[in-house]
């Protein structure tokens, strides 16, 4: 028995694991609340959920694109910063889990101390030498530091879930803004082929003006066409200038010529895009996983203020040795120790512990709301995205036969003019109808291009590589 006295700071350590196996844990554990989630999406689409897990950003095959993204996710400086909070949480889960174990501090020093010979005449120079081993530890007798722990790995959780969400958004702006870009370059495209005929146009007829063939209203009419054209090349070059910027900025570069791969036309359009079912959302989108996990962390914070109103007790321990002569430090007589234990029971607070306790139970209502929130926006970005998706390929199916019917009208009516049957206004109103026409064409296979991507972005898709991604970062 005075072997194991003599030894108190493995007692102390003996003595606070058999109190923390025997310690409850207070407060509520997390369950995922009750959800109304419909078994189909409103717009109709295929259940095929292997599909969203594709890399979808590689089903346009445009090499310019894959080679963006990847830069987008080496240098970007946004998912950098998210990356580094997954690193801070996870620091972070690492001092609430040292709670839970004893702290052992070690102490030693060396002194030489003499007294003033004018106050104390027999005063001698004196040495002190010693060496401290101590132990302190908090018994986790209701769970207190396990759920401040369960806390922090739920919120680590959701900074990992949160830094996904930045990834697979930050993919979509990719792909989406490069799509603009490439409409926009068509649509500069198509002004500068229009401002060329325009100007053709305008220097016939103002030959024909000059042998007085046709009235000076055609020569205006011309020019204000001419003119039209030419304001919209410098608009298209400045919205493209534009756009290389910001996609530059999201591939973490300044701003810079960006590379294009094929041309809007050309670009691989999905014959179908299944969403799979409703329920798969609340596994997938990085946004949902993120609120429910950051409603489990207030969750387990209620039963840490809920523990904070019981009794708490601390276990310290010291040994050591204490000597004033260096050669006999560690002998027997030498040695010092000491073992105690603290209870602290609160006793009256004016209600604050309990006030403590409500608070969080309204963080962990309040995060319950955000969760059901999140779950409700998921369902709806689908359903829009499907809507997205099913009419704008309608619409550019529409445009596309308008743009048919307008280039043989602009024909049509040219010829007639030509041959004297018509008035230029014909003419001109059939070429801006054209022109129009061929502007909104290449807008809507934009945006249906683009409404893949955000039914993509929507389901959380190319899921596993996102995954690594971010994994990779954070190592």
């Amino acid at each position: 028995m005075k072997g194991f006295a003599r030894r108190p700071l493995v007692t102390a350590m003996l003595l606070s694991g058999l109190l923390l196996a025997g310690g409850c844990m207070v407060g509520p554990d997390y369950q995922r609340p009750q959800l109304d989630v419909p078994i189909t999406y409103k717009e109709p689409a295929s259940t095929d959920a292997a599909f969203a897990n594709l890399d979808w950003w590689k089903l346009f095959s445009d090499e310019k694109l894959k080679s963006l993204v990847q830069e987008a996710l080496d240098y970007n400086r946004d998912l950098g910063v998210a990356v580094s909070r997954i690193a801070e949480a996870a620091a972070i889960l690492r001092i609430e889990r040292a709670n839970q174990y004893p702290f052992l501090d070690a102490e030693a020093g060396a002194g030489r101390s003499s007294q003033s010979r004018n106050i104390l005449p027999t005063a001698e120079t004196e040495s002190s030498y010693y060496f401290n081993g101590a132990a302190s530890f908090e018994v986790d007798l209701w769970g207190k530091l396990r759920r401040s722990t369960e806390a922090a790995r739920a919120e680590l959780l959701s900074t990992e879930e949160s830094a996904r969400n930045v990834t697979i958004s930050l993919i979509a702006a990719v792909a989406t803004t490069y799509f603009q870009l490439l409409d926009l370059d068509d649509r500069l495209r198509i002004s500068i082929r229009t401002l060329k005929s325009r100007e053709d146009a305008l220097a016939i007829i103002k030959a024909r003006y000059a042998k007085g063939t046709v009235p000076e209203l055609d020569v205006n009419q011309a020019e204000i066409e001419a003119a039209d054209a030419q304001a919209s090349v410098a608009t298209f070059d400045r919205a493209v200038r534009q756009t290389e910027n910001a996609l530059s900025v999201l591939v973490g570069s300044r701003p810079r010529d960006i590379e294009r791969g094929s041309e809007l036309a050309q670009q691989a359009m999905p014959v179908e895009v299944p969403a799979g079912l409703p329920l798969t959302l609340l596994e997938r989108r990085p946004d949902i996983l993120a609120a429910e996990q950051r409603l489990a962390a207030e969750t387990a914070r209620i039963g840490v203020a809920r523990a904070q109103r019981l009794p708490s007790l601390s276990l310290t321990a010291s040994f050591g040795y204490a000597s004033r002569d260096l050669s006999d430090l560690v002998e027997g007589d030498s040695e010092n120790w000491g073992l105690f234990g603290d209870i602290l029971a609160p006793i009256f607070n004016a209600g604050q512990l309990k006030s403590v306790e409500e608070a969080q139970r309204q963080r962990a209502e309040q995060a319950r709301l955000g969760y059901e929130q999140a779950v409700l926006n998921g369902l709806r970005d689908v359903d829009d995205s499907l809507t997205g998706l099913r009419t704008s390929r309608d619409e550019h199916i529409a445009r596309q036969r308008q743009l048919a019917a307008a280039r043989s009208a602009a024909r049509l009516s040219r010829a007639r003019y030509d041959g004297g049957l018509v008035s230029y206004l014909e003419v001109l109103d059939s070429e801006r109808s054209l022109f129009q026409a061929e502007l909104l064409e290449s807008q809507t296979r934009q945006q249906q291009l683009s409404a893949v991507v955000s039914l993509y972005r929507a389901l959380g898709g190319g899921w596993s590589a996102v995954q690594e991604q971010t994994q990779t970062q954070a190592q």
